[in-house]
């Protein structure tokens, strides 16, 4: 019968086990670490700190953008309580950021299985810094009401500001104003006080675009601009639930992206290059995730080995994450914001 993943947190194994089956879900992720661990028995010695996370608590979104490189291939999500406890062992080993991801993570419990794990970060943890990716279209202003003083930064996705260029992507709920949202957002994190954050994906549909005015109404503390990736078995290869090679723009193209926007002073750029081991990810079960191969092989949970044993598999490059800027200013209350 089918197995749960290598890694698996032991407490969750039970109710995985009378998990709904995925075609796609974590018996080939098992199957794949389980491969790996000759190899990972050599791994790095070297300590890591993990000083910036992010955690894929959800692969579940309501959105379909082509490119997706965090696709939906299990439902899983930890218990409120589990995941605590994995923060806590990160914080211990040193996080100085925690960044929220998915998939969508205000769609778990209508955002408060997020808010949550925010409140929880900067309350409990007294964590420096603690952000949110989101596509906005589940944010709510009762949310900010209630979390928006525990969180530093709220970067939303943003594509294009062309709605139709953002149905075309997937970036989009039905016919809703994707753009609508965004300005809304822009405004609550205002109010609130929340550092606001754009992230941009450079694609073949957008690659022509000048966002230049927009992102200098909306002045965002960041916009991170990303030259569109593949993974494989994510949005790229046999198994994968995206095909993201139509969406594929060379260097030179993202560079042109990039000149044409030389004068946007808030714009962080990452190529392919920087991106793909630049990063501490985790999985919905609290797995580091490698990239070096092109794909994504998963450690051992943290909640079962603990950071330092999962970490050393985890395909981290320090260098380049200092190098593309990953360290900066990144609690609210150092960014001197005029609210």
């Amino acid at each position: 019968g089918l197995q749960p993943p290598v890694g698996l947190p032991a407490r969750s194994r039970r109710a995985l086990r009378s998990a709904p089956r995925r075609k796609h879900g974590w018996t080939s992720a098992g199957r794949a670490a389980r491969a790996w661990q000759p190899s990972c028995a050599r791994g790095s010695s070297r300590k890591v700190t993990p000083t910036s996370v992010n955690y894929h608590f959800t692969r579940q979104c309501n959105y379909k953008c082509g490119f997706c490189f965090h696709t939906a291939k299990t439902s899983f999500v930890l218990p409120v309580e589990e995941a605590k406890r994995g923060l806590r062992l990160l914080r211990e080993a040193g996080m100085e950021k925690i960044n929220f991801s998915g998939g969508e993570p205000f769609l778990q419990d209508r955002g408060a299985f997020l808010g949550s794990l925010v409140q929880f970060c900067k309350q409990d943890l007294h964590l420096p810094s603690v952000s949110i990716v989101s596509n906005g279209s589940l944010i709510r202003e009762s949310w900010f009401q209630k979390y928006g003083e525990f969180l530093d930064i709220l970067a939303v996705s943003c594509d294009s500001f062309d709605e139709d260029t953002n149905q075309l992507i997937g970036r989009a709920q039905g016919r809703k104003s994707h753009l609508q949202n965004l300005y809304r957002i822009r405004s609550w994190c205002q109010q609130y006080r929340v550092a606001f954050k754009i992230n941009s994906v450079v694609n073949a549909f957008n690659v022509d675009e000048d966002m230049s005015e927009h992102i200098v109404q909306l002045d965002p503390v960041r916009w991170k601009v990303f030259q569109c990736l593949l993974i494989d078995g994510e949005n790229a290869g046999q198994s994968a639930l995206r095909e993201a090679r139509r969406f594929v723009v060379s260097d030179r193209q993202f560079e042109d992206f990039l000149d044409r926007h030389s004068g946007v002073a808030c714009l962080v750029p990452e190529s392919n290059e920087k991106m793909r081991n630049s990063y501490l990810i985790l999985d919905e079960y609290m797995r580091f995730l490698d990239c070096r191969g092109g794909g994504k092989q998963p450690s051992r949970s943290i909640l079962d080995v603990g950071v330092k044993a999962a970490i050393c598999f985890s395909g981290f490059d320090e260098k380049m994450f200092l190098r593309r800027g990953g360290k900066y200013v990144w609690s609210k209350a150092d960014m001197k914001l005029d609210w």
